[in-house]
C-alpha cells in the first residue's frame, strides 16, 4: 500500500488541493470571527440598553422631546423646544409614530407642562410611548459603534476595531444615554461620523467631503453644542483634500482645499435647512417665550449663521439659560455658578479606570507612532476642542456633555494594539476585561455609574448630581419598593424629575409644605435633592434615619 506522501507525489494537483483546502479553512475561519464578534458586541449592548429603557421612567429632559416629536408628526410645527434644532426629535418620532400616541394639539401651556401632559394627561401609556420614544437611539447608537469599529479597523487593523468596539459597548456613559430619547448620543455620534469620513476623504475626497458635510449637519441639526466643530471639520476637510492632491500643481491644489472646506460647510447648512423644513415647509416660526437680546460677539455670531431664524433665536435662548446663575454639586460641595474643572472632575468620577488608562494610551500612540501620526488631528482635535469648549459651559450637570470623548478617544484606545509588543497586547486585554466587568456589575443601573476608585455606583450621589446621577429614572422602581416593603405606610416624597408619582400608584405628600414635627413615615428623597438641601429639607434629612435605597438615585429614610 502507497502512503499519503506517495498519493500526494503521484498526484500532485490532488495532494497540494488538500494543502490549499487545510489552509484556507482557518481563513475562512478567521473572516467569519470578526463580523461574529461584532454582532456579539453589539447583541450585548442591546440588550443592556433595551433592558435599561423597560425599566426607567422618563428622566427630566426626555418628556419634552418627546411631545415635541409627536407635535412634528402632528404638523404642529415649531412650537416647542426651540432651543434644540429638530433632526434628533425627529429621529425620536420614528419610535413616536408606531406608539401612534394621542396628541392634544389644542394644548397651549407652557414648555414644561408639554410632556406631562403627553404622558399622563392624554389618555397615553408611559411606558409604552417612552420605550418607543427610546428605541430609536437604541437604534442610532448601535450604529455608531459600527462607526468605532470600522475607523479604527482602518487606522490599525480588525483586532484594534474590535477593542474600540469593546470599550464602546460597555462604556456606562454610551449606554446610560444611548437608552435615552435624549440629544447627546446622537449629536456626538454623528460628528464622529462626519471625522471618520473626512479622514476616509484623504484618498477619495469628491466621495467622502459631500458625506462629511451631511453628517455634520445632522449634528448641528440635533444640537448647538456641536457649532464648535464646524471650523474644525472645515479644517480637516482642507486638510484631507491636500493629502489627496499631491501632484497638483500648487495654485489649484489650494483651490481645492477651499472648496473642500466650503463644500463641508455648505452641506452642513443644507442639512439643517432641511430639517426645519420637514417640521414646517412655510417655516413660520414665532417664539412663545421672549427671545432674548444678547450684545457683544456672541449675538453678532448668532445673526451672521446662514441659518434659519428659529434656529438662530434657538441659539439666542441657550444663552439666556448660560447667564443663568445654576447651582452646583462636585465632591459634597454646593456650589452657585461654574467650576472651569467640573468636567474633567466629573469624567475621572465616571469614567472606568480601564478605559481612562486605554484614552491616555491611544492618545500617546497616536503621537508618537509615525504611521498613525496623521490621524492625531482627526481624533484629538475635535475632542480636545469640544471638552474646551463643553467647559466653558455653565450648566454642571453631567458628563452627558463630553459623550464625543467615549466615541473620539476609544478609537485612539483601539490604535494601542499598532504597538507590536507582546506586554502591549496583554495589557490591552487586561484592561479591556477590566471594563467590561466594571460596567456589567452596575447594570442596570448605568446613570449613577462611578468606578472603583470612588466607590462605584452606590457612591456617586456622595460626589456628583442631576444626570450623572439622578435625573428622575428611579420611579417606577420607588413604586414597586414601596409597594413590596412597605404596604400601607405614610410617604412623604421629594422627587427630582419629570414622572408624576401618582401615574405610578404613589401617593405621597411634600413634606416641606408641613411642620417637621408632623413628618411621621417614610421621607423618600431624591439624591440629587439630598446633596443640595438645605433649611427644612436639611432639618428633616438630618433627623431621620436613612433604611433603604433605590437604583443608586433615591433615599428612603424613616422618621
Amino acid at each position: 500500500m502507497m502512503t499519503s506522501e506517495q498519493h500526494a507525489v503521484l498526484d500532485p494537483v490532488r495532494g497540494s488541493g488538500s494543502r490549499d483546502d487545510e489552509q484556507r479553512r482557518p481563513r475562512a475561519a478567521r473572516r467569519w470571527l470578526v463580523p461574529l464578534l461584532v454582532v456579539v458586541l453589539l447583541a450585548q449592548m442591546a440588550a443592556v440598553m433595551v433592558t435599561t429603557a423597560v425599566q426607567q421612567t422618563p428622566t427630566i429632559d426626555e418628556p419634552v422631546y418627546v411631545a415635541t416629536a409627536a407635535e412634528y408628526l402632528h404638523g404642529q410645527g415649531i412650537r416647542y423646544n426651540p432651543e434644540h434644532p429638530p433632526l434628533g426629535k425627529l429621529v425620536i418620532a420614528a419610535g413616536v409614530a408606531i406608539a401612534d400616541p394621542h396628541v392634544d394639539t389644542g394644548f397651549h401651556g407652557p414648555q414644561i407642562d408639554l410632556g406631562p401632559h403627553l404622558l399622563y394627561e392624554s389618555g397615553n401609556d408611559p411606558w409604552t410611548l417612552m420605550f418607543w420614544g427610546r428605541l430609536p437611539v437604541i437604534v442610532l447608537t448601535l450604529l455608531f459603534g459600527l462607526v468605532v469599529f470600522a475607523f479604527a479597523r482602518e487606522l490599525a487593523g480588525r483586532a484594534a476595531g474590535l477593542t474600540a468596539l469593546a470599550l464602546y459597548s460597555f462604556s456606562p456613559d454610551v449606554v446610560a444615554h444611548g437608552s435615552l430619547a435624549t440629544l447627546d448620543v446622537p449629536t456626538a455620534g454623528f460628528l464622529l461620523t462626519s471625522v471618520w469620513l473626512l479622514w476616509r476623504a484623504r484618498l477619495r475626497p469628491r466621495r467622502y467631503v459631500p458625506l462629511a458635510g451631511l453628517a455634520l449637519g445632522a449634528a448641528l441639526a440635533t444640537k448647538m453644542s456641536a457649532l464648535p466643530a464646524v471650523p474644525v471639520c472645515m479644517g480637516l476637510a482642507a486638510l484631507s483634500v491636500w493629502h489627496a492632491q499631491p501632484d497638483t500643481e500648487r495654485r489649484g491644489r489650494l483651490l481645492r482645499v477651499l472648496a473642500g472646506a466650503a463644500v463641508t460647510a455648505v452641506a452642513a447648512i443644507a442639512v439643517v435647512w432641511a430639517s426645519y423644513l420637514v417640521v414646517d415647509p412655510r417655516l413660520r416660526w414665532q417664539s412663545q417665550d421672549p427671545v432674548p437680546v444678547v450684545h457683544g460677539l456672541r449675538g453678532t455670531l448668532a445673526h451672521l449663521l446662514p441659518l434659519p431664524r428659529a434656529y438662530t433665536d434657538g441659539m439666542l435662548l441657550q444663552f439666556r439659560f448660560e447667564n443663568h446663575p445654576w447651582e452646583g454639586f462636585l465632591f459634597g460641595r454646593v456650589y452657585t455658578g461654574h467650576l472651569w474643572y467640573y468636567l474633567p472632575a466629573a469624567l475621572l468620577v465616571k469614567t472606568p479606570l480601564g478605559l481612562l488608562a486605554l484614552w491616555a494610551a491611544g492618545a500617546v500612540v497616536l503621537v508618537t507612532v509615525r504611521r498613525l501620526r496623521p490621524a492625531a488631528p482627526y481624533l484629538l482635535v475635535p475632542a480636545g476642542v469640544l471638552l474646551a469648549s463643553a467647559m466653558t459651559g455653565v450648566r454642571d450637570f453631567g458628563t452627558r456633555y463630553t459623550l464625543f470623548l467615549p466615541m473620539f478617544l476609544t478609537v485612539a484606545a483601539g490604535c494601542v494594539l499598532a504597538v507590536r509588543r507582546r506586554w502591549a497586547t496583554g495589557a490591552t486585554a487586561a484592561l479591556v476585561l477590566f471594563v467590561a466587568v466594571s460596567s456589567l456589575r452596575t447594570f442596570p443601573y448605568y446613570l449613577p455609574y462611578s468606578n472603583e476608585a470612588f466607590g462605584g455606583p452606590s457612591a456617586t450621589h456622595l460626589r456628583l448630581h442631576d444626570s450623572n446621577v439622578d435625573w428622575g429614572q428611579d420611579l417606577g422602581r420607588l413604586a414597586d419598593r414601596l409597594r413590596e416593603r412597605y404596604p400601607h405606610e405614610r410617604i412623604w416624597l421629594v422627587y427630582k424629575g419629570s414622572g408624576v408619582p401618582s401615574a405610578y400608584g404613589i401617593e405621597a405628600s411634600d413634606p416641606r409644605g408641613v411642620p417637621v414635627g408632623q413628618v411621621r413615615g417614610l421621607l423618600v428623597v431624591s439624591d440629587s435633592s439630598v446633596a443640595k438641601a438645605k433649611g427644612r429639607l436639611a432639618e428633616l434629612i438630618d433627623s431621620s434615619r436613612p433604611v433603604d435605597e433605590v437604583g443608586h438615585s433615591i433615599t428612603i429614610y424613616r422618621r
